[in-house]
């Protein structure tokens, strides 16, 4: 059952210069089981982008459309939880999934029927994986390793980062490529595509440190690591299209209380690791796991999207904006997605309808939705 509400705002003035963000919610499902990991794609390359999400024992996908849901693969998720990695390549939709071991989805005649997992040889017990373009045509798979289990003292270092390049044949041995070793604790993985190459990050307790790859291996982005002695959680990078500038903002600490936000200094257009600003958006957040930057209002500067699960001091847990004065983020207006209306446990921004806007979708846990917030901002 589809249902239809605006979804909730706050502020009677805006600094967009016009009227304030508005979202009308369409909840897709309202039976979401367990919950683990969203990715946005079109699976079946009709042209259009769909859900698909990562549930207690099965991996699943909605059609964009009319909503149907399919059952991609069954018993491929892990309680400890899963990602998903989906891209483009050569016209087709290309799956890979992380939940301890890494599957690589064959894709059957039908996409609407069961895709074949088939387990990626060698690969170490995986946290999250995502695909990066390495070169036209190119891309390669990076997996940011799970942390083992320990007694007593946990691990300080990540274990080594490895990139896999398909095969013609997936069945047969993935072409390994060392990343980095040694490396403080990491939690997350992002990839940013600043137009002359693609850029992964990994966050973590070192702050956070991009990759990208040039004359046959991997290279860092900057020569230390931005953000350093902070541990940062889920991080996402944006723009600021009038200043020429990028920014990334971050939950911080792990699965802690605030948003934050890193930008170049004043007179500055790069993120030097030596002369980056931080800002606190928010301190009144709890259990923060949706996150995501992105310029849904067509102002020249990307805004901050940030969800959590839990109440907070105030009772309330939800999606929130966050919408910068000017390209410095001197000044912002913080607006509602939704108040209370999702436990949000991850989301994700797309045009979902090829309107030229983009949307917000979200899932939550107890409160068992899937939503896409619908972007109605003129």
């Amino acid at each position: 059952m589809l249902c239809l509400s605006l979804a909730a705002f706050l502020g009677l003035t805006t600094l967009t210069g016009g009227g304030p963000p508005r979202f009308s919610t369409e909840t897709i499902d309202n039976q979401v089981t367990g919950g683990q990991n969203l990715a946005i794609g079109d699976v079946d390359g009709d042209g259009k982008l769909d859900i698909l999400l990562a549930e207690s024992n099965q991996l699943v996908w909605y059609r964009n459309g009319d909503w149907k849901r399919f059952v991609m693969a069954d018993n491929l998720t892990n309680p400890e939880g899963t990602c998903i990695a989906i891209r483009d390549l050569d016209g087709k939709a290309e799956i890979a999934v992380a939940s301890g071991s890494v599957h690589y989805l064959a894709r059957p005649e039908d996409p609407t029927h069961r895709w074949t997992p088939v387990r990626i040889h060698p690969s170490p017990p995986a946290h999250q994986l995502q695909w990066v373009k390495v070169s036209e045509g190119r891309h390669q798979l990076v997996i940011l390793p799970r942390l083992p289990e320990q007694n007593g003292n946990g691990p300080t270092q990540t274990p080594t980062i490895w990139a896999y390049e398909k095969p013609t044949d997936p069945t047969l041995p993935w072409k390994q490529r060392l990343i980095m070793l040694p490396m403080p604790l990491a939690y997350d993985l992002e990839v940013y595509d600043y137009g002359d190459r693609e850029v992964f990050y990994v966050s973590g307790d070192g702050g956070v440190m991009g990759f990208f790859f040039k004359d046959g291996r991997w290279k860092r982005n900057t020569a230390d690591w931005l953000a350093r002695g902070r541990q940062l959680g889920k991080v996402r990078f944006g723009a600021v299209a009038s200043r020429n500038a990028h920014v990334f903002t971050a939950f911080e600490p792990l699965h802690g209380n605030m948003v934050t936000i890193y930008t170049p200094g004043l007179t500055d257009s790069l993120l030097a690791y030596d002369k980056i600003k931080r800002i606190v958006l928010e301190r009144k957040i709890h259990g923060g796991t949706g996150l995501e930057i992105a310029d849904l209002l067509n102002i020249g500067r990307d805004q901050v999207i940030a969800g959590w699960k839990r109440p907070n001091d105030d009772g309330f847990f939800g999606i929130k904006l966050y919408v910068p004065f000017n390209k410095y983020w001197e000044a912002m207006d913080v607006y509602w997605v939704d108040r209370g209306g999702i436990d949000c446990e991850g989301l994700a921004i797309a045009d979902m309808d090829n309107d030229g806007k983009p949307d917000i979708v979200a899932y939550g846990g107890v409160t068992r939705n899937l939503n896409i917030y619908w972007n109605r901002t003129e």
